[in-house]
């Protein structure tokens, strides 16, 4: 699958490089870039970094009737400390435009996408986001992700190194990464190893900030994660397919308890 969403990403940055070779690239956003980092940490450990999710691969669609600004409002009216906005077009049916139409309520955003190529980033930097998601073995040599890591950084966005086993955690750390963000979905197969998160939080290193993400149903889950030693939690089809997604969020972010909200 990995290889699915890179060949589905590649059109975009042809176009890119038209537009590098043009002198026409989009210019850097010039408007407040609230930290990513920073808001999560303020909520930590049950910072919940809220997604907005259209579709994916494994679900198909699960809500296209929310709009961006629809759901930005409603995570930042619940608790989330940061939206993470799904980009990608042909799997997750996204839009890099969503960012933008995301930004009014001041959460920072995190881009979840594809990103293997610096011109990406320069198009993420482009919008209001504050972070860039980075697959660590979707950039497997090592000198390249951690070209990718400072590009990021000098763009102002917080680069979020994605690992899925052991091995890409040693691959995010080498390259000098510092958020790390567990997935328990292997992406190369799309199955789901629910323990995944359990183990690898054991080598969790001062300084670091660490993310789990996918399978996070409820808030035993979220409470479990947050016990075994997680900062925050990322969470899309649990609350883009709820009846009532800022209800879901508040449970998730420990706001609701026992049917009552808690402010």
């Amino acid at each position: 699958m990995l290889e699915k969403f890179r060949q589905a990403k590649l059109d975009e940055i042809e176009r890119l490089r038209r537009h590098e070779q043009a002198g026409t690239l989009p210019r850097p956003f010039k408007g407040k870039r609230p930290s990513f980092s920073e808001a999560v940490r303020a909520k930590a450990p049950r910072a919940v970094i809220a997604e907005y999710k259209r579709a994916s691969p494994s679900r198909g669609e699960i809500n296209l009737r929310m709009s961006p600004e629809e759901v930005a409002l409603l995570y930042a009216s619940n608790g989330a400390a940061a939206i993470s906005c799904l980009t990608e077009k042909s799997f997750f049916k996204g839009s890099l435009d969503f960012i933008a139409l995301m930004a009014g309520p001041g959460l920072p955003i995190l881009r979840k996408d594809f990103l293997f190529d610096p011109l990406q980033l320069l198009a993420t930097a482009a919008t209001p986001a504050s972070a860039a998601l980075l697959i660590a073995r979707m950039i497997p040599n090592i000198n390249d992700l951690s070209a990718m890591i400072v590009k990021a950084r000098d763009l102002g966005l917080d680069p979020v190194v994605e690992i899925f086993d052991e091995r890409d955690l040693s691959h995010a750390r080498d390259a000098g990464a510092w958020i790390i963000q567990v997935n328990t979905r292997d992406l190369d197969t799309l199955e789901v190893d629910a323990q995944n998160a359990f183990r690898l939080i054991k080598d969790k290193r001062p300084g670091e900030l660490w993310i789990a993400a996918s399978g996070i149903k409820d808030e035993g889950d979220a409470a479990a994660l947050e016990s075994a030693g997680y900062d925050a939690l990322l969470v899309g089809t649990a609350l883009m397919e709820h009846k009532d997604p800022g209800r879901k969020l508040a449970e998730l972010t420990g706001r609701v308890r026992d049917g009552g909200l808690t402010l």
